[in-house]
């Protein structure tokens, strides 16, 4: 074997055994109680009766905005369809730094002016396409 081959086993070699796990010494002194409910089961009966299970409910669209409104436009949140309708351009919305309109199809842009790109409802907030299938 050469030097070096030797030098780079025996790196590995003490390298590895620097990496072993040792289990810490018991403690000499009182322990302490765990703090929280118990996970044992209690012997004592239950005094309060149990009251009924309320189900998670379907999550209501937001009434109020959930995302910034866009810049230097005059627009108000529409929370069923969850964008920014725009007050001053007709079938025009925002949301997340996206303009998009409504014109016989769907069509996106990063400013209320365009340019326009043409997209299908997979590049529309859902709320949005959802309204407009109707």
């Amino acid at each position: 074997m050469t030097a070096i081959a030797r030098i780079t086993l025996l790196s590995l070699v003490l390298g590895l055994s620097a990496c072993a796990v040792h289990r810490p010494p018991s403690p000499t002194g009182p322990t302490i109680p765990p703090t929280g409910p118990s996970t044992q089961p209690s012997t004592q009966p239950s005094t309060q009766p149990s009251g009924p299970v309320i189900k998670p409910s379907k999550p209501v669209p937001s009434s109020s905005a959930t995302f910034a409104p866009p810049p230097g436009a005059a627009s108000h949140w529409d929370g069923k369809m969850q964008v920014y309708v725009l007050d001053e351009q007709p079938d025009t919305f925002y949301r997340q730094r996206t303009y998009y309109r409504w014109s016989n199809g769907w069509s996106r842009s990063i400013s209320p002016n365009g340019p326009w790109e043409e997209t299908d409802i997979h590049g529309v907030p859902p709320g949005l396409s959802k309204q407009y299938a109707q």
